[in-house]
């Protein structure tokens, strides 16, 4: 359960449904040493009070969807023996070969840029978007290394892009890359919306642990966009 309104709305599903017990149990009956769990988590762990967490930082989230990350990391680093926990932002980029059903940001973006009428984007709530295909990069070396060596992996990683934004600021890129009239971007605060669910301010986080370890470097978010778009145009 990815969306933080649903999970509090209903607490107990967020849990049952986010902290893999099952999966958990299931691979350790396979022998502990056998298996690499690589578990996507969540920015939303972070309270969102400064900018560019480090995974050391403590983990305080304001909502449901985060606790049950939180609850998902612990249950991970006190069973498994061989784990990789990756601290997601928002993953964006072109549509799955099998579409995925719920909205995906810049596409989402992009469609109410192009009917060419004023909308509202906040400019206080800030996130580092990962392209997709870095995401997978990492998902690969990690699982690539792992079989190679054989040597226990634990690891905790923020996967997040270089480039700190607001959703404002994504809007402001899909236009300037699809070349919209910025003046229809509307700039507010966040607090002028009740979304049912407290929302971080600042969940920015700092990468240098994921490019010292598997020497990624994800690409920036108006790269990502382009990609992004480019890739849409040509399907």
């Amino acid at each position: 359960m990815s969306v933080p309104r649903a999970c509090e709305m209903d607490p107990p599903a967020a849990m049952a449904t986010n902290v893999p017990s099952s999966l958990v149990n299931w691979l350790l009956s396979f022998g502990n040493e056998d298996s690499l769990l690589i578990h996507l988590s969540t920015d939303q762990v972070y309270e969102g009070v400064k900018s560019f967490y480090k995974e050391e930082d403590e983990t305080k989230p304001v909502n449901m969807y985060g606790k049950s990350k939180v609850a998902a990391e612990k249950l991970i680093v006190e069973r498994c023996s061989n784990y990789a926990i990756l601290r997601s932002s928002i993953i964006y980029g072109p549509q799955t070969i099998s579409p995925v059903a719920k909205s995906l940001p810049i596409q989402w973006i992009d469609g109410v840029l192009s009917q060419g009428q004023q909308v509202e984007f906040f400019n206080d709530e800030f996130r580092c978007p990962v392209y997709v295909k870095d995401m997978v990069d990492v998902i690969l070396s990690l699982t690539k290394t792992w079989l190679s060596n054989g040597e226990k992996v634990q690891v905790l990683l923020n996967v997040g892009g270089p480039d700190r934004v607001s959703r404002l600021q994504m809007a402001e890129s899909v236009a300037v890359v699809r070349g919209y009239d910025p003046r229809i971007i509307k700039s507010v605060s966040a607090s002028s919306v009740n979304r049912g669910v407290a929302s971080p301010p600042d969940i920015s986080m700092d990468i240098t642990k994921l490019t010292q370890i598997l020497g990624i470097k994800p690409i920036s978010f108006r790269d990502g966009v382009r990609s992004t778009l480019d890739a849409e145009a040509s399907t």
